[in-house]
């Protein structure tokens, strides 16, 4: 495996200089610092905090803005650049989610690594292998979120120590990125107890994330397969009657979550403050696009999922995913809606219309919509699948993504440049090692 890099900077602008700076160990302190059960559970809650960092705004802001269901009501020109297409290295967007992913890949190797090196028994084994099998789950799906962003990446699976050491290290290839991915998903599986926990993962989340991994990979049997796994799971994870009761009143854990993370009044969500009108103390900077707009206030397309928006004492639009006084509103990693819709695509690209058609309206059914009848056509079928991904998963992080594989974003979005469906490397990363490429089509900072 390639020796660890981990990209932290500060530019500072006027000067055209900068330095690296090692990621702190999220409270975590000391040569041996898991050395007994306690100690473990406090390291993997660091990489659970980094998580929940870089879902609260950043990751999801660049899903959202560069997607058609949200609108941006600032005028910061940075952010009108996912709006336009027109992403620039230096966005400070960019910079900070690469940041705070690769911190949480840090901690993530922290914990690997320590759990890798502890010998005796001093953690009990099934606590041991729980903790580490978390790690490599959280490592996998931050690598993920890279790979959807950025495409290769530097690969790292070592922890940061000293200050300069990571430097001089090459990106990988896609390929090579999603193979550690796997790698690490295949770990997480094999450590982690089949119990179901939906603010940890557990080898449950993993089939859920293996679903999503195959359906981007176009590995459609490996998709259903592992799709099936959870929705054959009905005692524990459902749809729940109507669309809106998985968020609305305050509820959180609900048998629709397979993996969501949690906040509360100590460590808000800012998503709240983003989506709310000022007449509940939010900004509305987020707001829901005129043409989602349209389809959440017809009855036709939205049935119960028209619950998602809401008019201000202005007559505003906004969205009301993310509505808690308190801002502990939780973020949907994977909800049981869409592993039936991965089936459902899944399905279609077999050729097995009957299963993917059945899928399809179970989710629409639950949205108190008429069901689909069957098509001869398999691409109108795969239309209905974008469609209801597009309302289902509204102000979740996937529309974006979802136009980039299935390479829809130049008919829906209009985005005919190819190369501008991954965005570029944050320049401040490239400019504090020039051995980290550029992705094509962008420039390249020179140093000073």
């Amino acid at each position: 495996m390639k020796k660890y890099v981990y990209f932290l900077y500060i530019l500072l602008l006027s000067s055209c200089s900068s330095f690296l700076e090692v990621d702190p160990r999220a409270s975590i302190s000391g040569e041996n610092i898991i050395h007994d059960a306690t100690s473990a559970q406090a390291a993997i809650n660091g990489a659970y905090a980094g998580l929940r960092s870089y879902y609260s705004l950043n990751y999801q802001s660049i899903a959202y803005l560069s997607g058609d269901n949200v609108q941006w009501t600032g005028s910061q020109s940075l952010v009108q650049e996912f709006i336009n297409h027109r992403v620039n290295p230096e966005n400070a967007t960019l910079a900070v989610t690469w940041i705070d992913i690769y911190k949480t890949i840090n901690r993530a190797n922290h914990v690997i690594k320590a759990l890798r090196e502890l010998s005796g028994d001093a953690i009990p084994e099934s606590v041991k292998n729980s903790i580490l099998g978390q790690a490599y789950g959280i490592r996998a799906l931050a690598y993920f979120d890279l790979i959807r962003v950025w495409g290769g990446v530097p690969l790292i699976t070592e922890p940061t120590q000293n200050v300069g050491e990571n430097l001089g290290i090459a990106r990988s290839t896609r390929e090579e990125t999603y193979a550690l991915v796997l790698a690490d998903l295949n770990q997480a599986e094999a450590l982690l107890p089949e119990t179901t926990n939906r603010f940890i993962l557990t080898k449950k989340t993993i089939w859920g994330l293996k679903a999503r991994y195959h359906l981007y990979r176009e590995e459609w049997a490996q998709a259903a397969s592992f799709a099936s796994l959870l929705i054959a799971d009905q005692a524990n994870y459902d749809l729940l009657n109507p669309y809106f009761t998985f968020f609305k009143e305050n509820v959180a854990g609900t048998r629709e979550s397979v993996l969501e993370l949690f906040y509360s009044v100590n460590e808000p969500n800012p998503h709240r403050g983003q989506w709310q009108p000022q007449t509940n103390g939010g900004t509305r900077q987020w707001a829901p696009s005129e043409a989602l707009i349209g389809l959440l206030t017809n009855a036709t397309t939205a049935g119960a999922r028209s619950e998602l928006i809401a008019r201000d004492n202005q007559n505003r639009w906004y969205g009301n995913l993310y509505y808690r006084s308190t801002a502990a509103d939780p973020t949907y990693l994977i909800r049981i809606a869409e592993l039936y819709l991965i089936r459902a695509e899944a399905s279609a690209h077999l050729g097995e219309y009957s299963q993917a058609l059945a899928d399809l309206n179970r989710i629409r059914e639950r949205a108190l919509l008429a069901p689909r009848s069957a098509s001869s056509e398999p691409n109108t079928l795969l239309r209905w699948i974008e469609d209801e991904r597009r309302l289902e998963f509204a102000f979740e992080a996937h529309r974006w993504f979802d136009l980039v594989r299935t390479r829809r974003a130049a008919a829906v979005l209009g985005v005919t440049e190819a190369f501008r469906l991954v965005l570029p490397i944050p320049f401040n990363q490239i400019l504090a090692d020039p051995v980290l490429e550029q992705n094509p089509g962008y420039s390249s900072p020179q140093n000073p």
